[in-house]
């Protein structure tokens, strides 16, 4: 499903900074992996490459059989929006959309009518157990009915992946469970998830963690998983 060869990524501010240095992964179609480690050691360059949301300098980045480089951004955008759905730690949500709209809204991209982009969007709403809330606007939700319309949103094009970016990093303990739960009940499914976090717990629930350290995947056990909590 993803392959990734020899990704390096700088930033050029004044001083250079090799934030990605020479990455080499792949992830299977319906596994369930957590990329973790330290702030600063390039596991959110190294999503929003996943995610075609940044560009990367050097390598080779395929996804579902196809080249991802170079992309102007009418084709990135294209290709975010086929081939990947997006999870949010601050859930991303318009607040003058109610649950409805904001689930259908990537099909309105598509160019799907108003009509079927809404019952498909009720559906999904039904699937996270929030159809009752349809019509209710982002401030009238919790934060784990926010982040369950965050996932219908996610699910609605059928995409290949998810990507989930600190998931359960604004939530209580409780509601972390619960969209944990609704997690792993998509990768029984069969849905390829990445997951991105500090939470160990979280990790614990994948298929396999990633540690990312200073740029580079780390193979071994890293400094918090040892000691059973993250930096």
């Amino acid at each position: 499903m993803i392959h990734l060869r020899n990704i390096n990524k700088t930033y050029n501010n004044g001083t250079p900074l090799h934030v990605l240095k020479g990455i080499d992964l792949d992830i299977k179609k319906g596994e369930f992996v957590a990329i973790m480690g330290a702030s600063g050691s390039g596991k959110s360059t190294l999503l929003n490459i996943l995610g075609i949301l940044d560009n990367y300098d050097e390598g080779e980045y395929i996804l579902a059989d196809t080249l991802i480089k170079n992309l102007s951004e009418t084709k990135a955008a294209d290709y975010r929006n086929r081939l990947i759905g997006f999870i949010f730690q601050s859930f991303n949500l318009i607040p003058f959309k109610d649950a409805v709209e904001n689930v259908a809204l990537p099909l309105f991209y598509q160019g799907v009518s108003r009509r079927k982009r809404n019952a498909l969007a009720l559906e999904y709403l039904d699937k996270v157990g929030l159809k009752d809330w349809a019509h209710h606007y982002p401030n009238e939700l919790s934060g784990g009915q926010k982040q369950r319309v965050a996932i219908a949103r996610a699910l609605i094009t059928q995409p290949k992946i998810i990507l989930a970016d600190e998931p359960t990093g604004a939530l209580d303990s409780k509601t972390t469970i619960e969209v944990l739960d609704l997690l792993d009940e998509l990768h029984r499914q069969g849905m390829t998830i990445i997951v991105v976090t500090h939470e160990l717990d979280v990790g614990k629930r994948a298929d396999r963690i990633i540690n990312i350290i200073d740029g580079q995947v780390f193979t071994g056990k890293s400094e918090y998983q040892e000691n059973g909590k993250t930096k």
